[in-house]
């Protein structure tokens, strides 16, 4: 699932730096960060004017006020790879648009429904797979370069098992917010019983796709991070 490609093997021990930590960070990590920084500033200004429900916008858009301050102070002493920064953008566009419209009524998952004609607007499914690709990727990157891991089978299985245990939690608070705004609240499920089990299966998937897809794209892209080391 998750082989490193060719090149020289990964060597990372705990917090010492490595042949890939030291030196200046490469243009492309660089680029990325402030595309996102920028993707991430101008998406929350504009999903902020007047959005469908103001307090559901504070809660679906939380990740991404917390993870510009937190990647902004991070970016010079652990930057991260122009993959992780590519991903993480697109990953603070799908949560502003929802946030903005609320997932039952974003406009692409309406044409979907009708298109397909589902019985429900699956675009916050969509967010959901997103939810586990991405973070996939950031993880991988940050037990690769902090912790004795190499790329492998059981770098894969914890990888998936901490987004899944991730997605649990996120789904227990959900629980916890439609308990406290009442027994007739289901804070987006749109009348699906099942909605808690389809998010958790489609982190998990978006999780394993990661892995599959981006494995050998981010063992280059970690290579290429400090590109004279």
């Amino acid at each position: 699932m998750d082989q490193a490609d060719a090149g020289p093997p990964f060597k990372f021990h705990g917090r010492r730096q490595s042949h890939l930590e030291r030196g200046p960070i490469a243009l492309s990590s660089r680029v990325a960060f402030l595309s996102f920084m920028g993707i991430a500033v101008l998406g929350l200004a504009i999903s902020g004017i007047d959005p469908r429900e103001r307090l559901s916008w504070w809660f679906e858009v939380l990740p991404v006020v917390v993870a510009l301050p937190l990647l902004g102070w991070t970016h010079e002493r652990f930057a991260l790879t122009w993959l992780a920064y590519t991903l993480v953008a697109a990953y603070a566009v799908v949560l502003v648009v929802g946030g903005y419209y609320t997932y039952a009524h974003v406009p692409l998952g309406l044409w979907a429904q009708d298109l397909l004609h589902l019985s429900r607007n699956d675009y916050d499914r969509v967010e959901h797979f997103v939810e586990g690709f991405v973070p996939a990727i950031v993880l991988r990157e940050i037990l690769l370069r902090r912790t004795p891991l190499v790329p492998g089978p059981w770098l894969a299985l914890l990888v998936v098992a901490a987004c899944m245990a991730a997605s649990v939690c996120y789904e227990l608070i959900n629980w916890c917010l439609a308990i406290m705004a009442g027994a007739h609240s289901d804070l987006g499920a749109q009348g699906d019983a099942w909605n808690t089990h389809w998010h958790m299966l489609f982190v998990t998937l978006g999780a394993v796709c990661a892995l599959l897809l981006l494995a050998g794209v981010h063992d280059r892209a970690l290579r290429s991070l400090h590109p004279a080391a």
